[in-house]
C-alpha cells in the first residue's frame, strides 16, 4: 500500500468529547468519524485493523469446530414474544415497522432467530452436537453511547450458538469454546483474564467474561492473590465471616440526627466508624418493598439483590414517595427497627454479625444507637447480597481477593433450555423421542476489541499496536527532498521485497517532512519504522525504529529481513 494513494487522515487536536485514550485516538488517527451520539464510520484505517480481528476470530472459531453463517439483523417480534423477551429486554431494543405495520426490531442479539434456525433444521440426535457462529453488526440503543465504539449504539460482533442432547456435550463445547477465546486474545497480543460472570439478560446457568485488564475498563473485577481465582464483582461471593454475632451490651437510644442522612455524616456525628452502622435500602420487591441491609462500609450488589425471592429478576430502588407511603419517614433516615411487617427484611452476612450498631430510625431527623438484630429488628433472612471488596477472604479459599478494572470482550454462557423450551426446539433422541435441546452462547465484541487494544496499548505518541493488529507491520518512510532517483529506487526495492517476503508494509512516499511524517507512523502505531533516505541509501544502510524503542539504530536490508523473519 502507498500512502499517496490511501486516504490516512490524521489530526493533531484532541477532540473534545473523546474521554477516554481509544476514544481520542482512534479520531486522531482517523479509524473512525462521528455519525450520530453512539454511530460511527469505520474509515479504511479503522477498518483495516477490525478485519485483522476478524480474521483472527474466524480461524480460531473455524479451528474449534464451529460453522459460519449469516442471520438478518431484523428480526419479527412474533420470534420475540415466544421468548417473552420483547417487552423484558428493555430500552436497548430498537423496535420498527415496516410498511404494512408489522413490529421488527433491530438484532441486538440472535439467539431467537438462531434457534428458530434450529427447529427447523435440526430434527435427529444424529446432527448434534453442532455450534453456528457469525459476524455480523448488532445494535443495542444504549441510554448514554460514550467512549467511542467502546459503548456504541452499534457495533461488530461475533456471536456463536451450540445445540446439545446432554449436559456433557454442552460442557465439553462450552470448554472449547473457552479455550479458543484463550486463543483469539492470545494471538492478538492482548493481557487479559477470564472471569467467573453474572449471566445477565441473556440468562442460562454458567457464564465466563474474558476482560482485557485496562485502567479505563468499565468493569470492576476482583482476583485472588492466592489462586486464578478471577471474577465480574457482580459475580463474586461474600462469604461470611468466621465470628459469630455478639450478645447485645447496649440499650436501644433513639438519637437525634436532625440533617445527617448519609453513613459517612452519620458515623462522623456519633463518632464511630461507618462498619459499625447498617445501612437500609429499600427496593421494589414483586410484592411491595423488600428492605436490604448491609454493613455502613459496604455497597448492595445490585445483581444478587436481583436474585432474592422476593424479587422480579432485578433490583429497583423504591421511589421517595413509595417509601413515604410505606414508612412515613424520608430516605436517609430508614432503618430495619420497626419497619412494617410487611416488608421482608434481607441481611448481608457481614452486616447480621453486628451488636449494638448505629440504624435509621424510621423517623425523620434521628438515628438509633445500640440496636441489635432480632432483639430489637427482625431477620427475613440472611444473604450474600453485598459488593466484595479489597482484602475479602477469596470465595476459594485461598489468599484474599484483589481489585481491578477489566473490559468485557467476550462472554460465553451455558444458556441450558431456556431459549430452546419456549421455541419448542426438539430433536428425536436415540429412542425417537422428542427431546429439548441444549444451547451455548458464545459472543466476542469485534469492534469493542479494537478500542480495548488502544485502551491497553498506547503513549503519549499514539498507539502501540500488538503486530497481530496493527494496519501494517512495517512502514517504509522515503525522505527525498531533493529528488533522487537512487533514493526513490531504494526505498521502492525495499517495499518490493518486503512483500515479495509476505510482510506487509506501506510504503509513506507522500513527500512530508521527517517530522511529520515520523509522528504518523507512531500516532497510527506500526510496529517497524524502516527510513530510506540519501544518507542511508550512500552509506549501504537502513534507519530502523521499533515503536516501542527509545532509539533508532542503522542496519542492512539483511538483518532488517532477519529481524522480521
Amino acid at each position: 500500500m502507498r500512502l499517496s494513494q490511501y486516504h490516512l487522515a490524521t489530526v493533531k487536536e484532541v477532540p473534545a468529547d473523546a474521554e477516554i485514550a481509544s476514544h481520542q485516538l482512534m479520531l486522531r488517527t482517523g479509524m473512525i468519524r462521528k455519525l450520530a451520539a453512539g454511530l460511527y464510520t469505520w474509515a479504511p484505517l479503522g477498518l483495516r485493523v477490525m478485519r485483522k480481528v476478524e480474521q483472527v476470530v474466524r480461524e480460531e472459531m473455524d479451528r474449534a469446530g464451529a460453522i459460519e453463517m449469516l442471520m438478518p439483523t431484523i428480526q419479527p417480534r412474533e420470534l420475540w414474544e415466544e421468548t417473552t423477551r420483547w417487552q423484558k429486554f428493555g430500552g436497548q431494543l430498537l423496535k420498527i415497522k415496516d410498511r404494512k405495520e408489522q413490529e421488527f426490531c433491530y438484532a441486538p442479539t440472535a439467539e431467537e432467530v438462531v434457534t428458530d434456525f434450529a427447529r427447523n433444521e435440526l430434527k435427529s440426535y444424529k446432527q448434534l452436537p453442532v455450534n453456528f457462529y457469525q459476524i455480523q453488526t448488532k445494535f443495542r440503543d444504549e441510554i448514554r453511547p460514550r467512549f467511542g465504539v467502546m459503548r456504541a449504539r452499534e457495533f461488530v460482533m461475533k456471536d456463536a450458538y451450540s445445540f446439545h442432547l446432554g449436559q456433557d456435550s454442552l460442557g465439553q463445547t462450552y470448554q472449547a469454546m473457552y479455550d479458543a477465546y484463550t486463543r483469539i486474545f492470545s494471538r492478538l497480543g492482548l493481557k487479559f483474564r477470564a472471569v467467573q460472570a453474572d449471566t445477565g439478560a441473556i440468562g442460562g446457568n454458567a457464564s465466563h467474561e474474558f476482560q482485557v485488564l485496562a485502567d479505563a475498563g468499565e468493569d470492576a473485577l476482583v482476583f485472588s492473590d492466592g489462586s486464578d481465582y478471577a471474577a465480574n464483582i457482580e459475580k463474586a461471593e461474600a462469604l461470611a465471616p468466621t465470628t459469630s454475632r455478639p450478645a447485645p451490651a447496649a440499650e436501644l437510644e433513639r438519637v437525634d440526627t436532625p440533617t445527617q442522612k448519609t453513613i459517612e455524616d452519620v458515623a462522623a456525628f456519633l463518632k464511630v466508624e461507618p462498619s459499625q452502622c447498617v445501612k437500609t435500602i429499600l427496593v421494589q420487591g414483586s410484592k411491595g418493598l423488600v428492605a436490604l441491609c448491609v454493613r455502613g462500609d459496604h455497597e448492595v450488589n445490585e445483581v444478587k439483590a436481583g436474585k432474592l425471592a422476593e424479587m422480579p429478576g432485578e433490583s429497583a430502588l423504591a421511589t421517595e414517595a413509595e417509601i413515604l407511603a410505606v414508612t412515613g419517614t424520608r430516605p436517609g433516615f430508614i432503618g430495619p427497627v420497626g419497619l412494617p411487617a410487611e416488608i421482608p427484611v434481607i441481611v448481608d452476612r457481614s452486616a447480621a454479625v453486628l451488636a449494638d450498631f448505629i440504624c435509621g430510625g424510621n423517623q425523620d431527623g434521628t438515628h438509633y444507637s445500640g440496636a441489635n438484630w432480632e432483639r430489637d429488628a427482625r431477620v427475613t433472612r440472611v444473604e450474600d447480597i453485598r459488593k466484595v471488596v479489597e482484602g475479602d477472604p477469596s470465595p476459594d479459599g485461598k489468599g484474599s481477593l484483589r481489585m481491578g478494572r477489566g473490559i468485557e470482550v467476550g462472554h460465553v454462557f451455558q444458556l441450558g433450555g431456556k431459549y430452546a423450551e419456549a421455541l419448542k426446539a426438539t430433536v428425536l433422541d436415540e429412542s425417537g423421542k422428542a427431546q429439548v435441546m441444549l444451547m451455548g452462547c458464545y459472543g466476542i465484541g469485534v469492534s469493542r476489541i479494537v478500542a480495548a487494544a488502544i485502551e491497553q496499548c498506547h503513549d503519549e505518541a499514539g498507539i502501540l499496536w500488538p503486530e497481530a493488529m496493527a494496519p501494517w507491520r512495517v512502514a517504509v518512510c522515503m525522505i527525498n527532498p531533493k529528488g533522487l532517483p537512487e533514493v526513490t529506487q531504494a526505498a521502492e526495492t525495499l517495499y518490493a521485497q518486503l512483500q515479495e517476503r509476505g510482510i506487509e508494509v506501506v510504503l509513506d512516499d507522500r513527500g512530508l517532512r521527517p517530522g511529520a511524517m515520523f509522528a504518523d507512523m507512531e500516532l497510527i502505531g506500526i510496529p517497524h519504522r524502516v527510513v530510506v533516505s540519501e544518507r542511508g541509501v550512500a552509506a549501504g544502510t537502513l534507519e530502523y525504529r521499533a515503536r516501542n524503542a527509545a532509539e533508532s539504530r542503522n542496519i542492512d536490508s539483511a538483518e532488517l529481513f532477519a529481524l522480521l523473519g
